[in-house]
Protein backbone atom coordinates (compact mmCIF):
# COMPACT_ATOMS: atom_id res chain seq x y z
CA UNK A 1 0.00 0.00 0.00
CA UNK A 2 1.34 3.79 -0.69
CA UNK A 3 2.56 5.19 1.60
CA UNK A 4 0.57 8.71 1.59
CA UNK A 5 3.42 10.59 4.03
CA UNK A 6 6.01 10.32 1.18
CA UNK A 7 6.44 10.29 -2.12
CA UNK A 8 7.96 7.53 -4.05
CA UNK A 9 10.04 8.14 -7.43
CA UNK A 10 10.98 5.62 -9.56
CA UNK A 11 13.71 6.95 -12.02
CA UNK A 12 14.12 4.62 -14.85
CA UNK A 13 16.62 4.23 -17.51
CA UNK A 14 17.95 2.05 -20.77
CA UNK A 15 21.26 3.24 -19.79
CA UNK A 16 23.06 3.53 -16.37
CA UNK A 17 20.60 6.18 -15.17
CA UNK A 18 22.67 8.91 -14.14
CA UNK A 19 21.20 11.23 -16.13
CA UNK A 20 17.50 10.64 -14.45
CA UNK A 21 19.09 9.84 -11.31
CA UNK A 22 20.84 13.48 -10.96
CA UNK A 23 18.05 15.67 -12.50
CA UNK A 24 15.42 14.28 -10.11
CA UNK A 25 18.43 14.45 -6.86
CA UNK A 26 17.97 18.13 -8.26
CA UNK A 27 14.89 18.83 -7.65
CA UNK A 28 14.01 17.12 -4.31
CA UNK A 29 16.93 18.80 -2.21
CA UNK A 30 14.43 21.95 -3.22
CA UNK A 31 11.89 20.49 -0.83
CA UNK A 32 13.53 19.40 2.48
CA UNK A 33 9.82 19.19 4.12
CA UNK A 34 8.99 16.41 2.31
CA UNK A 35 10.00 12.54 2.52
CA UNK A 36 11.14 11.31 -1.17
CA UNK A 37 12.13 7.22 -1.39
CA UNK A 38 14.14 7.39 -5.05
CA UNK A 39 14.24 4.48 -6.75
CA UNK A 40 16.34 3.45 -9.65
CA UNK A 41 15.43 0.92 -12.19
CA UNK A 42 18.83 0.79 -14.50
CA UNK A 43 19.46 -0.76 -18.02
CA UNK A 44 15.76 -0.92 -18.54
CA UNK A 45 15.68 -2.50 -22.40
CA UNK A 46 13.10 -4.92 -22.47
CA UNK A 47 8.96 -4.50 -22.45
CA UNK A 48 8.41 -7.28 -20.35
CA UNK A 49 10.92 -5.75 -17.48
CA UNK A 50 9.07 -2.49 -17.80
CA UNK A 51 5.80 -4.21 -17.73
CA UNK A 52 6.81 -5.21 -14.06
CA UNK A 53 8.34 -1.83 -13.02
CA UNK A 54 5.29 -0.15 -14.18
CA UNK A 55 2.91 -2.60 -11.97
CA UNK A 56 5.19 -1.75 -9.09
CA UNK A 57 5.17 1.61 -9.54
CA UNK A 58 1.13 1.57 -9.78
CA UNK A 59 1.13 -0.29 -6.46
CA UNK A 60 3.05 2.71 -4.95
CA UNK A 61 1.28 5.49 -6.81
CA UNK A 62 5.05 6.35 -7.81
CA UNK A 63 6.10 9.50 -10.10
CA UNK A 64 7.70 8.02 -12.55
CA UNK A 65 11.18 9.90 -14.48
CA UNK A 66 12.48 8.30 -17.58
CA UNK A 67 14.86 8.62 -19.90
CA UNK A 68 13.93 5.87 -22.49
CA UNK A 69 14.54 6.92 -26.04
CA UNK A 70 13.87 3.30 -27.50
CA UNK A 71 10.42 4.31 -29.41
CA UNK A 72 8.55 1.24 -28.19
CA UNK A 73 9.29 1.62 -24.39
CA UNK A 74 8.18 5.34 -24.50
CA UNK A 75 5.12 5.00 -25.74
CA UNK A 76 5.02 1.73 -23.24
CA UNK A 77 5.55 3.78 -20.38
CA UNK A 78 3.25 6.89 -21.90
CA UNK A 79 0.17 4.59 -22.36
CA UNK A 80 0.67 2.95 -19.02
CA UNK A 81 0.90 6.19 -17.04
CA UNK A 82 -1.98 8.18 -18.93
CA UNK A 83 -4.04 4.80 -18.34
CA UNK A 84 -3.28 4.37 -14.71
CA UNK A 85 -3.08 8.23 -13.36
CA UNK A 86 0.30 8.05 -12.69
CA UNK A 87 2.00 11.35 -13.54
CA UNK A 88 5.32 10.78 -15.45
CA UNK A 89 7.97 12.71 -17.21
CA UNK A 90 10.26 11.92 -20.40
CA UNK A 91 13.40 13.91 -19.27
CA UNK A 92 15.10 13.85 -22.71
CA UNK A 93 11.09 13.75 -24.94
CA UNK A 94 11.14 17.99 -24.99
CA UNK A 95 14.92 18.48 -25.66
CA UNK A 96 15.32 15.53 -28.44
CA UNK A 97 12.26 17.31 -29.91
CA UNK A 98 13.55 20.62 -29.85
CA UNK A 99 16.89 19.45 -31.56
CA UNK A 100 15.06 17.56 -33.97
CA UNK A 101 12.92 20.39 -35.25
CA UNK A 102 15.78 22.69 -34.99
CA UNK A 103 18.22 20.71 -36.95
CA UNK A 104 15.76 19.19 -39.17
CA UNK A 105 17.52 15.68 -38.31
CA UNK A 106 15.68 12.68 -36.73
CA UNK A 107 17.32 11.47 -33.33
CA UNK A 108 18.34 7.52 -33.97
CA UNK A 109 16.66 7.10 -30.51
CA UNK A 110 19.11 4.02 -29.34
CA UNK A 111 20.16 3.14 -26.19
CA UNK A 112 22.90 3.96 -24.38
CA UNK A 113 25.07 5.44 -27.09
CA UNK A 114 27.36 7.96 -25.44
CA UNK A 115 28.63 4.51 -23.50
CA UNK A 116 29.05 2.26 -26.32
CA UNK A 117 32.73 3.06 -26.53
CA UNK A 118 33.60 4.82 -23.39
CA UNK A 119 36.25 2.95 -21.61
CA UNK A 120 35.46 5.45 -18.85
CA UNK A 121 31.64 3.91 -18.81
CA UNK A 122 33.48 -0.06 -18.40
CA UNK A 123 35.75 1.12 -15.47
CA UNK A 124 33.24 2.89 -14.01
CA UNK A 125 30.87 -0.21 -13.92
CA UNK A 126 34.12 -2.25 -12.76
CA UNK A 127 34.93 0.42 -9.89
CA UNK A 128 31.11 0.35 -8.50
CA UNK A 129 31.01 -3.92 -8.47
CA UNK A 130 34.17 -3.37 -6.73
CA UNK A 131 32.85 -1.11 -3.90
CA UNK A 132 29.85 -3.33 -3.28
CA UNK A 133 32.00 -6.08 -3.28
CA UNK A 134 34.61 -4.81 -0.67
CA UNK A 135 31.47 -2.58 1.34
CA UNK A 136 31.53 -2.70 4.93
CA UNK A 137 35.07 -4.07 5.49
CA UNK A 138 33.33 -7.55 3.91
CA UNK A 139 36.77 -8.75 2.17
CA UNK A 140 40.42 -7.24 3.56
CA UNK A 141 42.11 -8.34 0.30
CA UNK A 142 40.44 -5.35 -0.83
CA UNK A 143 42.06 -3.16 0.71
CA UNK A 144 45.32 -3.94 -0.79
CA UNK A 145 43.90 -3.87 -4.46
CA UNK A 146 41.66 -0.35 -3.38
CA UNK A 147 42.75 3.28 -5.23
CA UNK A 148 41.40 4.52 -1.76
CA UNK A 149 40.53 2.66 1.56
CA UNK A 150 38.21 4.75 3.69
CA UNK A 151 37.55 4.43 7.35
CA UNK A 152 35.06 5.62 9.93
CA UNK A 153 32.59 5.06 12.64
CA UNK A 154 28.84 4.17 11.70
CA UNK A 155 27.15 7.03 10.13
CA UNK A 156 29.75 8.99 8.69
CA UNK A 157 29.20 8.81 4.93
CA UNK A 158 31.37 6.01 4.09
CA UNK A 159 29.29 3.51 1.52
CA UNK A 160 27.78 6.32 -0.45
CA UNK A 161 31.01 8.13 -0.60
CA UNK A 162 32.48 4.93 -2.10
CA UNK A 163 29.55 4.74 -4.41
CA UNK A 164 30.37 8.34 -5.71
CA UNK A 165 34.16 7.91 -5.87
CA UNK A 166 33.62 4.55 -7.76
CA UNK A 167 31.18 6.40 -10.18
CA UNK A 168 34.75 8.94 -10.81
CA UNK A 169 36.92 5.67 -11.39
CA UNK A 170 38.40 5.02 -8.04
CA UNK A 171 38.36 1.50 -6.56
CA UNK A 172 37.27 2.29 -2.92
CA UNK A 173 37.05 -0.41 -0.15
CA UNK A 174 36.24 1.18 3.63
CA UNK A 175 36.05 -0.37 6.76
CA UNK A 176 33.37 0.11 9.57
CA UNK A 177 35.21 1.27 12.94
CA UNK A 178 34.28 -0.11 16.35
CA UNK A 179 36.33 -0.51 19.20
CA UNK A 180 37.87 -3.42 20.46
CA UNK A 181 37.67 -5.31 17.44
CA UNK A 182 40.76 -6.14 15.19
CA UNK A 183 41.86 -4.51 13.05
CA UNK A 184 42.67 -5.89 9.92
CA UNK A 185 46.19 -6.52 9.15
CA UNK A 186 46.30 -5.36 5.55
CA UNK A 187 45.66 -1.72 6.68
CA UNK A 188 49.04 -1.66 7.76
CA UNK A 189 50.62 -2.83 4.73
CA UNK A 190 49.28 -0.35 2.23
CA UNK A 191 50.25 3.18 1.31
CA UNK A 192 49.11 5.12 3.71
CA UNK A 193 48.34 8.16 1.25
CA UNK A 194 45.40 6.28 0.09
CA UNK A 195 43.73 6.08 3.32
CA UNK A 196 41.53 8.17 4.80
CA UNK A 197 40.28 8.10 8.50
CA UNK A 198 36.49 9.69 8.49
CA UNK A 199 35.06 11.44 11.40
CA UNK A 200 32.15 13.41 12.26
CA UNK A 201 31.08 15.72 15.52
CA UNK A 202 29.82 13.75 18.47
CA UNK A 203 26.20 15.91 18.84
CA UNK A 204 26.09 15.24 14.56
CA UNK A 205 26.37 11.91 14.81
CA UNK A 206 23.80 11.35 18.17
CA UNK A 207 21.22 13.06 15.76
CA UNK A 208 22.18 11.02 12.79
CA UNK A 209 21.93 7.94 14.47
CA UNK A 210 18.87 9.19 16.77
CA UNK A 211 17.31 9.42 13.61
CA UNK A 212 18.20 6.22 12.03
CA UNK A 213 16.78 4.30 15.19
CA UNK A 214 13.11 6.53 14.30
CA UNK A 215 13.59 5.72 11.35
CA UNK A 216 13.85 1.68 11.90
CA UNK A 217 10.50 2.10 14.47
CA UNK A 218 13.61 1.93 17.48
CA UNK A 219 14.29 3.83 20.63
CA UNK A 220 16.30 6.98 19.81
CA UNK A 221 17.92 6.23 23.42
CA UNK A 222 20.12 3.48 22.66
CA UNK A 223 23.58 2.40 23.18
CA UNK A 224 24.18 3.24 19.75
CA UNK A 225 23.33 7.00 19.92
CA UNK A 226 24.25 7.41 23.47
CA UNK A 227 27.03 10.48 23.57
CA UNK A 228 29.03 9.00 25.69
CA UNK A 229 29.20 5.60 23.54
CA UNK A 230 29.86 7.85 20.23
CA UNK A 231 32.61 9.78 22.38
CA UNK A 232 34.38 6.56 22.85
CA UNK A 233 34.30 5.36 19.19
CA UNK A 234 35.67 8.74 17.92
CA UNK A 235 38.47 8.43 20.40
CA UNK A 236 39.15 5.04 18.93
CA UNK A 237 39.28 6.03 15.22
CA UNK A 238 41.36 8.99 16.30
CA UNK A 239 43.85 7.11 17.82
CA UNK A 240 43.81 4.35 14.92
CA UNK A 241 44.24 7.32 12.40
CA UNK A 242 47.66 8.79 14.19
CA UNK A 243 49.33 4.69 13.93
CA UNK A 244 48.05 4.54 10.69
CA UNK A 245 49.45 8.42 9.34
CA UNK A 246 46.21 8.94 7.18
CA UNK A 247 44.54 11.77 6.63
CA UNK A 248 41.72 12.62 8.80
CA UNK A 249 38.43 14.37 6.94
CA UNK A 250 35.54 15.49 9.28
CA UNK A 251 32.28 15.08 7.64
CA UNK A 252 29.76 17.11 9.67
CA UNK A 253 28.18 19.83 7.60
CA UNK A 254 29.72 18.40 4.57
CA UNK A 255 28.44 17.12 1.31
CA UNK A 256 29.47 13.56 -0.11
CA UNK A 257 31.00 16.16 -3.21
CA UNK A 258 32.96 18.05 -0.94
CA UNK A 259 34.34 15.13 1.17
CA UNK A 260 35.24 13.57 -2.66
CA UNK A 261 36.95 16.45 -3.61
CA UNK A 262 38.82 16.71 -0.78
CA UNK A 263 39.90 13.20 -1.22
CA UNK A 264 40.34 13.08 -4.89
CA UNK A 265 42.36 16.37 -4.58
CA UNK A 266 44.69 14.57 -1.77
CA UNK A 267 45.50 12.01 -4.02
CA UNK A 268 47.26 14.21 -6.48
CA UNK A 269 50.08 12.98 -8.67
CA UNK A 270 50.95 9.78 -5.86
CA UNK A 271 47.87 7.95 -6.10
CA UNK A 272 45.75 7.78 -9.94
CA UNK A 273 42.79 5.80 -10.53
CA UNK A 274 43.42 2.20 -11.53
CA UNK A 275 44.33 1.85 -15.08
Amino acid sequence: MPDNNKITIFVISDSIGETAYNLVQAVVVQFPEVKFDIQQYPLVRTSSLLNGILKRAKRVNAVIVHTLVLKDLSEQIKEFCQENSLQCLGALDKLLQMLADRSQVAPQLEAGMNHHTDQDYFKRIECMEFAVTYDDGKDPSGFTQADIVLLGVSRTSKTPLSLYLANKGYKVANLPLVPKTKIPDELYEIDQRKIFGLTNDPEVLNSIRRQRMVAYGLDPDSHYSNLDNINNELNFSQELYRKLGCLVINTANKSIEETATLIMESLNDHQNPTE
